[in-house]
């Protein structure tokens, strides 16, 4: 467990693109010829594919200087080298810059940067003691913040888990999907005690998302194995079922009122109920006129429900959000206003109001729709290129967000500011 404090570090970040070092890969794409072009292969390449480098936006030389301070910490002068190697490269591109729709909501963006570079932290929550929690995927480890002082503190998980998605219990525990080991796992932030339970087939290898239920159950998806699970706590028993539909890759589950678990399909144009007592299936099928459209099968990858248990979602290919009615099967649809390639990602209902983003702009767009007047309005994230692969309210209204490659967790505060906000975040 390490703690640090981090609340002067948590200034609005520049434009950036990165990912955090995990294993190394084959390049995609040869790097131009240029001075420092070898040291980037070695300390870049060494972590990630070079396709990553040519799909970004292009920066300036300080802006790649900061981008690539969040990835690793490398001395002089080979840091010095790598930057201007990328600066002058990879320039500043204004091709995705987002068209942004103004509107009456104000909101304030508060962001930290996490201790651990290169950790990519992502699917962050606020327990109701007002901590920020969030899975750093590839440091292998959870992180908790307290917004209200900056401190920060990170427990190291099982080598290997690179948990994907973290959901608190009501005792105050952490869960998390192993995304690379084939388990759950669970974190007990008072002893530091962590359990962990290998799934009970060896072909469900990537336990993806998971919530707690109102029963205390723990379910959750296995993307790329295609199976939905539960875990019992109180006796550690799992059961996994496939999706009816073969190669479904479900991505993102929500609970509803009536205790119905709801799965988004990544893999297939569909959302899917499950009813946790008889274990039935039902798929409801979601607007597909163009598959060619879906670009390497980018359907619906999260959904959320408000109080009247319509489930809304993100149709990521098509750059679509969706209404679902389940009483009645009825969906509605609405392009986001920067179109078919927009990639929406994450969604999240706060008061009866849509919360999503769209991650193909530069710099990352968080939209709001009001489902009354069905109007968008939107904001640049300031840390700039996320991704925001998930969102969640907080107990107060307000909403958590992550920038994974600039290593940023944000607190988005909605109409309103905490008292407790430092200075330099007052608008």
């Amino acid at each position: 467990m390490v703690m640090s404090k981090w609340l002067k570090g948590a200034s609005a970040l520049v434009l950036a693109f990165v990912y955090g070092p995990v294993v190394a890969q084959e390049p995609l794409s040869a790097l131009p010829d240029g001075p420092g072009k070898e040291l980037v292969e070695a300390a870049c390449v060494a972590c990630h594919e070079t396709d990553i480098i040519y799909s970004s936006t292009g920066y300036t030389h300080e802006q790649w200087k900061r981008l690539t301070s969040r990835m690793i910490a490398l001395p002089e002068p080979l840091a010095s080298n790598i930057t201007q190697y990328l600066s002058t490269t990879f320039p500043q591109r204004y091709d995705r810059v987002p068209t942004l729709v103004p509107g009456d909501t104000k909101v304030t963006f508060l962001e930290w940067a996490v201790p651990t570079l290169g950790q990519r932290p992502r699917d962050p929550l606020m327990t109701p003691d007002g901590m920020i929690w969030w899975a750093g995927m590839y440091g292998n480890l959870v992180g908790r913040l307290d917004p209200k002082t900056g401190e920060m503190t990170e427990w190291k998980l099982e080598e290997g888990a690179y948990p994907h998605s973290i959901i608190n219990d009501a005792a105050g525990n952490i869960w998390y999907t192993g995304n690379s080991n084939g388990t759950v796992g669970m974190l007990n932030p008072d002893t530091s005690e962590i359990t962990v339970y290998p799934m009970p087939d060896p072909d469900a290898r990537d336990p993806h998302s998971g919530i707690i239920t109102r029963s205390g159950d723990y379910w959750f998806t296995v993307q790329n194995s295609h199976m939905i699970g539960r875990l019992v706590p109180d006796t550690g028993d799992i059961r996994l079922v496939d999706t009816p539909t073969p190669g479904a890759r479900p991505y993102g589950i929500e609970e509803d009122s009536n205790g119905m678990i709801w799965v988004a399909y990544r893999g297939a144009p569909a959302v899917a109920r499950v009813d946790p007592d008889s274990w039935e299936i039902t798929e409801f099928a979601t607007p597909n006129p163009d598959p060619e459209s879906h670009h390497g099968n980018h359907y619906v990858r999260r959904l959320s429900i408000d109080s009247n248990d319509i489930v809304w979602y993100v149709d990521s290919g098509r750059g679509f959000l969706g209404r679902l009615d389940p009483e009645t099967g009825e969906i509605r649809e609405w392009q986001t206003p920067n179109g078919p390639n927009s990639h929406p990602y994450a969604i999240e209902v706060v008061n009866d109001i849509i919360w999503l983003n769209e991650s193909e702009m530069r710099p990352d767009v968080l939209l709001r729709f009001d489902p009354a007047t069905e109007k968008f309005q939107s904001w640049a994230i300031p840390s700039g290129v996320g991704i925001i692969r998930n969102m969640r309210a907080t107990p107060d209204g307000n909403l958590v967000i992550h920038q994974s490659s600039t290593n940023t967790i944000g607190l988005v505060l909605i109409d309103n500011e905490a008292e407790w906000m430092p200075g330099p975040y007052r608008p």
